[in-house]
């Protein structure tokens, strides 16, 4: 039978890529170190981690391996680990959240309010999402993200909506737009500002209006959406955003619906299972979610 124990010197190993260091952090000599690690190697029978240089660096087998043995070793120490209560008002932590600046600016204010109330000592550090890869959270340097969740999410990564969200057009008081219904027609024949945080030109607005032999012309392309409701506010640009994402930039704005057929999206918060039963990391998730339940209580019509 396979020695336990030793999916926790592996996780340890591929974590510090260094005998040395992982023999201070298990409190073993590195000559215990150098056994354990022949026993690995010996067990899986790869060679793990191989010299390069002056250092040492993982095989592609240790790559493949690196994530499977973390969570592993997470999931035993949870099992082990006794369910007990917490009193947020005493707890001392920094969580890290990766959003979209829309998104701060319109749920920002009330979690914060929920988090001085219910935990003082509890600081957030928001960090701007410019993609979907979810490489800092298998990482761990960040706590929790929110985004649209597409079929190019990680399996491993956990999720929960948090609302329903649709596109919807926004130009400036006094564009010809914000007058008389909006036909398809007219809105192609606009000038558009296009949302791409990846740089593209075209999108899912720009297939529908494909579709029914219309093309528009999109005079300028910017990574968020608040930049493209500034350009709108200031030119006669059109800019098409999330209706309850951006619910708190939109104001003096002549917002519309597009005069095409688009599903609506479902917006989700996105975590590593390694957090999962982390009591703090609940409470936050609790948080997050009656707070977006709050701000946004009316259905999509």
């Amino acid at each position: 039978m396979p020695d336990l124990n030793l999916l926790i010197t592996l996780d340890v190993l591929l974590t510090e890529g260094s005998v040395a260091r992982a023999a201070q952090r298990l409190q073993l000599s590195p000559s215990a170190m150098s056994r354990a690690l022949a026993r690995l190697r010996e067990t899986t029978g790869d060679p793990l981690l191989v010299r390069a240089g002056r250092g040492l660096v993982p095989t592609p087998r240790a790559l493949a391996l690196r994530e499977q043995v973390s969570r592993l070793v997470q999931e035993a120490h949870a099992v082990l680990r006794p369910a007990l209560s917490l009193d947020m008002a005493q707890v001392q932590r920094t969580f890290t959240l990766r959003t979209s600046e829309e998104f701060v600016e319109s749920f920002g204010p009330a979690l914060l309010a929920r988090i001085a109330g219910e935990a003082p000592g509890v600081r957030l550090r928001f960090v701007n999402k410019t993609d979907k890869d979810n490489r800092l959270l298998r990482e761990g340097s960040v706590d929790l993200e929110t985004g649209v969740v597409d079929a190019t999410a990680s399996p491993e990564v956990l999720t929960q909506a948090l609302f329903r969200d649709r596109l919807i057009g926004v130009v400036r008081s006094g564009h010809a737009l914000s007058q008389g219904d909006v036909s398809v027609q007219r809105f192609a024949r606009g000038h558009h500002v296009y949302v791409s945080r990846r740089g593209q030109d075209r999108g899912q607005i720009d297939d529908a209006l494909e579709a029914q032999g219309l093309t528009r012309h999109i005079s300028t392309v910017v990574a968020g959406f608040s930049t493209a409701i500034a350009l709108a506010r200031d030119t006669d640009l059109i800019a098409c955003v999330p209706e309850r994402y951006t619910a708190n930039q939109r104001g003096g704005l002549h917002s519309f619906a597009l005069p095409i057929t688009l599903a609506p999206f479902t917006v989700a918060m996105l975590w590593h299972p390694r957090l999962d039963a982390d009591l703090a990391h609940r409470w936050l998730r609790g948080c997050l979610r009656e707070v977006c339940a709050q701000q946004v209580q009316s259905p999509l019509p």
